[in-house]
């Protein structure tokens, strides 16, 4: 039976007492700290300094080759007693890279480097090992090896290529984790991984494409996210030579001003770039605030351009190469043409289920209006009692809430407002404000009215196109008195109420 004495005994032998240390900081540090880095490192440093306390009291220098006079037995333990002690060293240097990389807010991108700071305390700690536990000449055997590290490197050529590629790349930092790059063989993608061999791409079809390191370190790269995430978008239009470059300029800066994907500083700008008898080019240059709205923004711009060239009566010219004539166009419209009240009609998807006989008696009641630019079209909370179509110019939708202005949207030609008041009584859900001079056509209530009440299976197929009108952009935000969800059983309810069908 051990006693009191006989436990503290063992319990001073160093090899016992090293064990039992070891042990707990292996336990506390690599098991219960495991997911608290900081306090790790803490633990790590404190069970570090606890060990190499010990060992210097023993008489045990872990950076000293063992006394030659000893046994092979207190060799052995002494041996063993250094390699805990290095390995915790190891541990310890590693914890305190982990940490820093952490701080630094850089985990991914930090990734080879961290691992070739790990790799190197490693090689460190291994060969400390041999020089100070095994008495073996380091500087012989590194020497000895190197033959083989020849042969390897031969026969490992372009994978080494590739690694150090990626450690020359991740020091430099020309990208990152999120870049959008463009390389000189066409390729275009966003950075989505980068590791010791390749770095791994994401374009726009969504496919992944992983290009070496080597072969990045020796292309011509553009990073397209930097050193700002917005990017710029340069398009070019054509147009007949029927009116003033200048007044074509104000359409163009018509349509920047009524995008609502691009970025407003720096200030989109539209410039004449040639003229000559067939065409005037223009040329409109906006950013986006990050590469990957590039494609959704030409689409918008190039809509807008449609519309407001119909709406300033400017017609599109043939490509310069392309060698064809101008087609003719009428000074005047022809008695067969339809009205513009009666084009806008057909634009809007609103009033699609409407038959042709609908459509122009429709027509037939809009009234034409004008706004000066910085005039209030619809005050925020109204209810409109009537549907404006817009015939020409760019007007905002502004919500005031809590002292603070929000825009929710621009309007341009063939957007419309008012049909949340006209259809079920629901006010603006912010302020209609010009910005330029604004055209708009007027369709009352009652003109609808009339519609309705000889044909009420028409409050259906409205109720139908508004909820889905409603189910996004600033058509979303409603009045607390509309609160709810907008389906389509509840529109249509509230549209036979208010028309009294």
């Amino acid at each position: 039976m051990l006693d009191f004495h006989d436990i503290m005994g063992m319990l001073g032998d160093p090899i016992v007492s090293t064990g039992i240390l070891a042990l707990v900081g292996a336990v506390v540090t690599r098991v219960l700290l495991r997911n608290h880095p900081t306090r790790r490192l803490v633990g790590q440093l404190v069970f570090f300094v606890a060990l190499t306390v010990l060992l210097l009291h023993h008489g045990i220098v872990p950076y000293e080759p063992g006394p030659a006079e000893a046994s092979k037995l207190q060799r052995v333990f002494v041996g063993l007693a250094k390699v805990i002690w290095w390995t915790n060293a190891a541990w310890s240097l590693i914890s305190v890279v982990r940490v820093f990389l952490i701080f630094e807010r850089q985990p991914r991108e930090g990734r080879l480097l961290q691992d070739l700071v790990v790799g190197i305390i490693y090689v460190g700690a291994i060969l400390s090992v041999v020089a100070y536990v095994f008495d073996a000449p380091v500087g012989t055997l590194i020497a000895t090896s190197g033959v083989f590290a020849i042969i390897l490197g031969l026969a490992l050529q372009s994978t080494l290529a590739d690694v150090f590629s990626g450690i020359a790349l991740n020091l430099s930092k020309p990208y990152g984790v999120g870049d959008w790059l463009s390389l000189g063989n066409g390729i275009e993608g966003k950075v989505v991984e980068t590791n010791w061999r390749a770095t791994h791409l994401l374009n726009g079809a969504n496919d992944l494409v992983i290009v070496p390191n080597s072969d990045l370190a020796k292309a011509r790269l553009t990073n397209l996210s930097s050193p700002q995430r917005s990017h710029g978008v340069s398009l070019t239009v054509r147009f007949r030579p029927s009116r003033a470059p200048s007044a074509m300029v104000e359409v163009m800066r018509s349509v920047l001003l009524s995008s609502n994907s691009i970025l407003m500083s720096p200030e989109p700008a539209a410039q004449v770039r040639a003229l000559d008898a067939g065409a005037i080019e223009l040329e409109l240059s906006f950013k986006v605030a990050d590469i990957a709205a590039v494609g959704p923004a030409r689409s918008e711009i190039f809509d807008l351009i449609y519309r407001h060239a119909k709406s300033a009566g400017l017609d599109f010219a043939a490509p310069a190469t392309a060698g064809l004539p101008a087609p003719p166009r009428p000074d005047t419209e022809e008695p067969g043409d339809r009205s513009m009240a009666r084009r806008l009609l057909d634009a809007i998807p609103l009033f699609a289920a409407l038959s042709e006989e609908e459509k122009d008696t429709l027509a037939q009641t809009t009234t034409r209006r004008s706004f000066r630019k910085g005039e209030v079209m619809a005050a925020q909370g109204s209810v409109p009692t009537s549907l404006m179509i817009m015939r020409s110019g760019v007007a905002t939708v502004t919500r005031h809430d809590k002292a603070k202005d929000s825009e929710l949207g621009r309007l341009a030609p063939g957007d419309f407002f008012g049909e949340g008041g006209l259809l079920t009584g629901a006010g603006e859900p912010g302020a209609v404000t010009a910005l330029t001079h604004v055209v708009v056509y007027e369709i009352t209530q009652d003109s609808l009215a009339t519609l309705l009440r000889d044909r009420p299976s028409m409050a259906d197929e409205l109720g139908t196109l508004l909820a889905r009108r409603s189910d996004g952009g600033y058509h979303a935000e409603r009045a607390p008195e509309v609160a709810g969800p907008l389906t389509v059983s509840r529109l249509t309810e509230r549209i036979r109420h208010l028309f009294e069908l």
